[in-house]
């Protein structure tokens, strides 16, 4: 029986890993054992850094809120915790917005927010 090398496949799996590291440079983006390195910890820090984008928005949509907050005379805390009693269920992103885009609407939800804080 004639040896296999797996001829077409391991072909394929090269050309797949070569195709991700289109556009490195030099060897990384020809060479088939620098390339999969790399493609490997591309993909490792792609996953990192897409929790880290996660985390760096909510700062950024606290921040924001916190800014408007103190517009309006109250802070974050007692902000977030009377929305939270008054039964409104916006979430930090649309909060962010609101303070952003319609801060006439934010000042009415902090007005509300601090007639439930007392």
């Amino acid at each position: 029986m004639p040896r296999a090398k797996g001829g077409a496949k391991t072909r394929h799996r090269r050309k797949k890993i070569l195709k991700k590291a289109k556009g490195y440079v030099g060897g990384r983006s020809r060479l088939y054992r620098p390339a999969a390195e790399t493609v490997l910890r591309a993909g490792a820090f792609a996953y990192r850094d897409r929790k880290a984008k996660k985390r760096l928005n909510r700062r950024l949509w606290i921040a924001r809120i916190n800014a408007a907050c103190r517009q309006a005379g109250l802070t974050y805390s007692t902000f977030i915790s009377a929305l939270k009693k008054a039964g409104v269920l916006l979430d930090r992103k649309v909060l962010a917005e609101m303070a952003v885009r319609d801060p006439g609407g934010f000042a009415k939800l902090a007005e509300s927010a601090r007639a439930q804080a007392r």
